[in-house]
């Protein structure tokens, strides 16, 4: 049975020795603080997340500190504390290990302790403080492996070799461990085991190392879980659906893209077919009207004259009348004379002619946006009479004319 005496000296000094490692957690608490990242949080079940994977090798450092418990009789009563675990006062244990995806691991351990007087060890009191050094490697294998990945509990259980020098002698060891890890994160944990370790010669007591620690792992390689793998189909079978009906509808926008631009190209045809009617109609409407008015002549002006003749008003009225038909085009209206005189003043007389039949249009009320004026003056003869060549009169009649032009608007 467990005997449970009011605290001692022995048990005063163990927390002392605790209260002094207050440094040393404090650093833990930081450490884990910075490193912690919750490995359950719930996302959308169509992600994959943490959950999801797991490490399945790295490197492992760990840190911390160990008890011992050399008493004699530890595997009989291994939980008697108060006159059996020896702790130094600080950190104490160190160890690297490499882990494999096959569960296995392989670790190298280094730890020191102190037998305190008055302890029990190999079954006598010790009379004085004694230095522990231990030196082991291990080989363990993950308990998940075989119970399923937990990600955030990892037990494991271990054998192994050592050589341990205690109580002023040294033996070499046969060890066993069963211990876990806990992560907070995929870096950082704590590390909890115990040690059985068994005299390979007769020299010395078989005993028991406790050890807890601050746990980082490097170099970490992951792989998905068997849920993990069925999300990740799902989510590729998810991927493979939506990208089948992203095409379909690609295609159907396409085709409908394609049937409006046919539609467009149709319409725009059609467009021009009919522009280039109105166009076709407009040019006959214009080459008609145009003929109409050279079907009526020229209003020719008496010498050195813009008066309007009986025989001038008997055409513009027709000329009028043509306009007023056709109110959407316009008239251009030339003046000219013959050569006689000088070029300016035949050019302003061609400009007064063209403005008189002008006025006597507009008296016959055609819009006067439809009429415009322009005078040529003697550079536009009819015929070959220029200066310097004899014409009778009726040939230089012919050049003293206003002549008319449809234009477009």
């Amino acid at each position: 049975m467990v005997d449970w005496y009011p605290l001692d000296n022995f048990v005063v000094e163990f927390v002392l020795n605790l209260l002094a490692m207050k440094n040393f957690i404090a650093c833990l608490v930081v450490l884990i603080s910075m490193g912690y990242q919750p490995l359950h949080a719930q996302q959308d079940s169509l992600q994959l997340t943490q959950k999801d994977s797991v490490i399945t090798s790295y490197w492992l450092v760990t840190a911390g500190i160990n008890i011992v418990d050399d008493s004699g009789d530890a595997f009989q009563d291994f939980t008697t504390i108060r006159d059996q675990w020896n702790m130094a006062p600080f950190p104490s244990r160190i160890s690297v290990g490499r882990y494999f995806r096959n569960g296995l691991g392989l670790e190298a351990i280094g730890t020191y302790n102190r037998y305190k007087k008055g302890n029990i060890v190999d079954n006598r009191i010790n009379p004085e403080n004694k230095d522990y050094f231990g030196l082991d490697a291990r080989l363990s294998y993950d308990l998940n492996k075989i119970i399923g990945e937990t990600a955030w509990f990892d037990p494991y259980l271990g054998t192994g070799l050592g050589y341990t020098h205690a109580n002023d002698q040294g033996r070499s060891t046969f060890n066993a461990v069963i211990g876990f890890r806990v992560w907070f994160s995929d870096h950082w944990g704590l590390d909890l085991n115990s040690s059985g370790k068994w005299s390979i010669s007769n020299e010395g007591t078989n005993h028991i190392q406790h050890a807890a620690g601050l746990a980082y792992r490097f170099d970490i390689k992951k792989e998905l879980t068997k849920k993990g793998k069925e999300k990740l189909a799902l989510m590729q079978e998810q991927e493979r659906l939506a990208d089948s009906l992203a095409a379909a509808k690609k295609a159907e926008e396409e085709a409908r893209q394609m049937a409006e631009r046919l539609e467009r190209e149709k319409e725009a045809a059609r467009q021009a077919a009919e522009k280039k009617a109105r166009e076709a109609a407009m040019e006959k409407r214009m080459r008609d009207l145009q003929a109409s008015l050279d079907s009526l002549g020229h209003v020719y002006f008496k010498f050195d004259s813009f008066d309007i003749t009986d025989q001038a008003k008997n055409i513009l009225v027709q000329v009028s009348q043509i306009m007023k038909e056709n109110t959407d085009v316009h008239l251009r209206i030339e003046g000219h004379t013959d050569s006689r005189g000088t070029t300016s003043y035949n050019q302003g007389l061609s400009e007064r002619r063209a403005n008189h039949v002008k006025a006597f249009m507009l008296d016959q009320e055609v819009a006067e946006g439809q009429l415009h004026t322009e005078g040529f003056g003697e550079s536009r003869l009819a015929n070959e009479c220029a200066d310097g060549v004899h014409c009778t009169e009726a040939q230089h009649s012919m050049n003293r004319r206003a002549e008319f032009y449809i234009v477009m608007n």
